[in-house]
């Protein structure tokens, strides 16, 4: 597969983590994937803790690797959550900032190994299911982490300036110019494939549906609908992404309405045209989700 970074886009500026344990193969890491020792503490309504919520579902972990669902808009100022803070004050000495999610804790010892999520979703294969298929598996990653950057960058950041109240009309222009480019690169893989890397499904795919989540749910509030309607143009990309989400590993995580109030929470930009102009039926795919799940 041939994807490469995107040279002229700026590196992605996520929050530092504080803390980046990680899960090793066995006794000698510290850190080993031993079942019921660790606990995903997350929100889905935000990008980190859907990614591990999908990851986490795909990989059937619920036993072995418990998750504490959290609620989509945090109570503590700063965008921290309340229920957290005992793990951060006895992982980090008097730690002052806010208690922030996702976060891997270790019971044994009520700490935290891990507030990284790309770390922690990398991690989790090392719990899988005999018979599971990896979400990274050997000889994808640099495919995986190629569709990491183009959708941090080339659709996450480059959504985010073109439909910045901020910047000039030119700036708006050319980052959409590189959000349309980034999707009709994706788009092509895509047309007449149902994954993005070997005909299977992996941490890329849970990247891009992501990506896709957050750019019709919260990035098109902030476009116009002529912009919207380029984006929405790439029909082999929404049809992939509708398809993931009838899946119950992706849609049943889909929480809408914490999105949307997250959002409002922490946007402090102009709602624009684009937004009366919804892409997906998210809701209505989610609900074939949730039906196929019962069956």
């Amino acid at each position: 597969m041939s994807i490469t970074p995107l040279a002229t886009a700026p590196a992605a500026s996520r929050t530092a983590p504080l803390f980046r344990g990680r899960i090793g193969r066995d006794a000698r890491s510290g850190h080993y994937a031993v079942p019921h020792r660790y606990r995903l503490h997350l929100s889905t309504a935000c990008p980190d803790g859907l990614r591990l919520a999908v990851g986490h579902s795909l990989l059937e972990l619920d036993t072995s690797c418990p998750v504490t669902f959290l609620p989509a808009v945090p109570d503590q100022p700063g965008g921290g959550h309340t229920a957290l803070r005992p793990l951060y004050e006895a992982s980090a000495h008097h730690h002052t900032g806010p208690a922030l999610a996702p976060v891997l804790s270790d019971d044994w010892s009520g700490r935290i190994v891990s507030t990284h999520a790309p770390d922690i979703l990398r991690d989790l294969d090392r719990f899988r299911h005999t018979g599971r298929a990896r979400l990274h598996p050997q000889g994808l990653e640099s495919v995986i982490e190629a569709v990491e950057r183009m959708c941090a960058e080339g659709i996450e950041e480059a959504a985010q300036r073109a439909g910045s109240a901020g910047a000039g009309p030119a700036e708006r222009a050319a980052a959409l110019e590189v959000l349309l480019d980034t999707l009709g690169r994706l788009e092509r893989r895509l047309t007449g494939e149902e994954y993005l890397a070997e005909d299977r499904l992996t941490a890329a795919d849970i990247e891009l549906w992501v990506t896709l989540v957050q750019l019709d749910t919260v990035h098109r509030c902030h476009l116009d609908a002529t912009a919207v309607h380029r984006i929405a143009d790439h029909r082999a990309l929404w049809a992939y992404a509708r398809r993931l989400t009838a899946r119950p590993a992706f849609g049943r995580h889909l929480d809408l309405d914490g999105v949307a109030r997250r959002h409002h929470g922490r946007c402090q930009g102009l709602e624009a045209a684009g937004a009366a102009v919804q892409i997906l039926d998210w809701a209505g795919h989610a609900a074939e989700a949730s039906n196929s799940s019962r069956r």
